[in-house]
Order: structure tokens, then sequence, then C-alpha cells
């Protein structure tokens, strides 16, 4: 009864640790399915920042080469505008000057003409005009300072993206590698712990056989016991009397009987 006591704890105690490895287990897969999905999730990411970045600064050239080339083509009005209206700011090129604009490029068109008669070098519509140059010029710098402000930071955002995103990979495929081989060890023990169930319990499965037959025998000695007993004791009185028979006991009464019919 002790061994089979035994044998049932032991039983007990493996289901138990089965029930809690599938548990650890299914834990564990659903782990490696997160961070799996993380990964590709975070490359993904990572793949459309750096697209997205390359836009952005394509975009950027586009916009400072666009607005270098207003600039330029606006410093050439302004410069020959001083020519005809303020020949002291005028600032003579040092080679031909060439502006290149969307459809090609165009040569230098010359001096100004001269306007006719009372219109001649009115300094006041001149000074206007480069007026509204300088503006536009001074849009377009700000426009550009603006741009390359937002360039940096939107490098460094993105630098700053790509730093954290390589740290978060090396750490999540760190944890999928441990979560991989912990998965591996439970399923090690799950089997191996199936393998010692089957076992026990063909050991506890003899183990009650054998109590079972033992059982049976009781049983049947239970059952047969009066009877055995009074066998036994009719066994036993037979026994006796035949002990007593080759011991002599009756021959004292079979000389008495010897006597009484010699007296006849």
């Amino acid at each position: 009864m002790t061994k089979k006591k035994e044998l049932e704890r032991s039983l007990s105690d493996l289901e138990t640790a089965i029930d809690e490895a599938k548990e650890g287990l299914a834990t564990c897969k659903t782990d490696i399915e997160n961070l799996d999905a993380g990964i590709k999730a975070l490359d993904k990411q990572v793949a459309e920042a750096t697209e997205q970045r390359k836009e952005e600064n394509s975009d950027f050239q586009t916009l400072m080469a666009s607005d270098a080339q207003a600039k330029e083509l606006l410093d050439f009005a302004k410069n020959r505008l001083n020519k005809f209206y303020n020949p002291k700011l005028y600032k003579e090129p040092a080679s031909f000057v060439q502006i290149s604009l969307h459809r090609g490029k165009k040569a230098d068109p010359g001096p100004a003409p001269e306007a006719p008669g009372e219109y001649k070098k009115k300094s006041g519509d001149g000074n206007s005009v480069i007026s509204m140059i300088d503006v536009l010029i001074k849009e377009l710098d700000t426009e550009m300072t603006e741009a390359q402000t937002e360039e940096k930071l939107a490098q460094q955002e993105y630098e700053e993206l790509m730093k954290t995103s390589a740290e978060k990979r090396r750490t999540d495929t760190k944890t999928l590698a441990e979560k991989e081989a912990m998965k591996a060890s439970l399923e090690s023990e799950i089997a191996k712990k199936d393998e010692d169930k089957k076992d026990t319990t063909k050991e506890l499965m003899a183990t009650e056989e054998y109590i079972s037959s033992l059982h049976a025998e009781c049983d049947w000695l239970l059952k047969y016991f009066d009877m055995r007993k009074e066998a036994r004791t009719g066994e036993i009185d037979s026994l006796t009397k035949a002990k007593a028979v080759l011991s002599g006991a009756d021959f004292s009464l079979l000389q008495t009987n010897t006597k009484f019919l010699g007296r006849a």
C-alpha cells in the first residue's frame, strides 16, 4: 500500500509539472510570436522612415536649388537695374554671365534700353522695383533658412530613430533567441515527463493488479475460513485419536475386554 501511495503521489506530481510546463510553453510561444511580429513591424517602420527621409531630403535639395536659382536671377536683375538707376551700386560681372533656367540657358540680354523723353532715369520707379526685388530675395533667404533648419531637425530625428530602432532590434532579437531556447527546453522537459508518466502509470497499474490479486486471495481465505477451520479441527481431532491409538491409550480397554471374555 505504501508503494501504491508513493506511485500515486509521483504520478500526481508529474501531471502537475507537465501542466505547468505546458502553460509555460504556451506563454513562451505567445511571446515568440509577439517578438517576431514586433521585429518585423520595426523593420517595416525603419524602411518607411528611410524612404520618407530620402523623399524629404530630395524635396529639400530641389527647393534649395530652385531658391538659389531664383536668387541668382533676382540679383542679376537688381544689378542691371542698379546699372541704370544707381550706377554707384552696379557691380561689373567678372565674366560673361549666363542665367540657368528650367528650359535652357539665356545669354546676357545686354543693357536695359534708355527710357525715351521725360521717362528717362526716373530713379523713384527704379528704386521701387529694386525694393520689391530685395523683399523677394529676403523671402527666399528666409525660406531657405527655414528649410535648412527643418532638414537638420528631420535628419537628427531620423538618426535618433535609427539608433533607437537598432538598439531595440538587438534587444528583441536577443530576447527572441532566449525564448526559442526556453521553448526547446520546455518541449524536451514535457516529452521526458510524459515518458516518466507512462512508466509510472504502468508501474502503478502493475502494483494495483498485484494488490488486487492479494485481495482476491484474502477474500477467498476469509470466505472459506470457517470451512477450513472446521476441516482443520477435524484433521486435528483425527490426528489426536490416531496418536492416542499409537501411544497405547486403547490397549487397556482391549485388555479389559479380554479378561471379561475369559471369565465367561
